[in-house]
């Protein structure tokens, strides 16, 4: 079975005030971001990788650009490794939202969904198709996004099953791994005798 590395990386710190929601929030990145991108270019061309997949949203963008030109990594938008949206929390204080809604969302991660938003469900199905199609690709790749889908993606560098309230890698922070690339099936044809 031949093995590929993956560098996951999440964007750096954001302009955000501390203890605010933001999930799918279009935020800048904090000054000084730069930097940490620099220290990813390095780390990129040590691993040898030739794509960069990142989330839509800019405080991603912004870093993928930085390192693909320092690199020359081909970039490659994937809606699929955007953060949760969280809907009606989207740009409220934690500390604002209504306490029996934060019990039941951490009561059924998987199943609740803020109003308006998406289930913990739902991230996990588009974090595994994402995962699975990038293994089926093979290339030593940087997956460059949010802690919602790469504490997903770490589960199932793992071989673990993904736990949505996990603690995920800090902004700013890199791991890279050796994946297994995954052999597509074939398409099941029936036979008639």
């Amino acid at each position: 079975m031949r093995l590929f590395p993956v560098m996951l990386v999440r964007h750096a710190a954001v302009a955000v005030p501390e203890g605010v929601c933001y999930g799918r929030t279009d935020v800048a990145l904090q000054p000084g971001w730069e930097s940490i991108a620099s220290g990813l270019s390095v780390l990129a061309k040590g691993v040898l990788c030739r794509v960069l997949y990142t989330s839509p949203a800019r405080r991603c963008r912004d870093m993928a650009r930085f390192v693909a030109h320092a690199t020359g990594m081909e970039i490659r938008v994937d809606q699929r490794l955007a953060e949760l949206d969280f809907g009606g929390w989207e740009g409220r204080k934690w500390q604002d939202i209504d306490r029996a809604a934060l019990d039941a969302w951490a009561a059924d991660p998987a199943g609740f969904a803020p109003p308006g938003g998406e289930s913990g469900q739902a991230l996990r199905q588009r974090a595994q198709a994402f995962w699975q199609d990038m293994r089926a690709g093979g290339q030593n790749a940087c997956v460059l996004s949010h802690g919602g889908p790469l504490r997903i993606l770490s589960a199932l560098a793992r071989g673990v099953e993904p736990h949505l309230l996990a603690s995920s890698m800090p902004q700013g922070f890199a791991r890279v791994i050796m994946v297994p690339q995954h052999a597509p099936q074939p398409a099941y044809s029936h036979e008639s005798p």
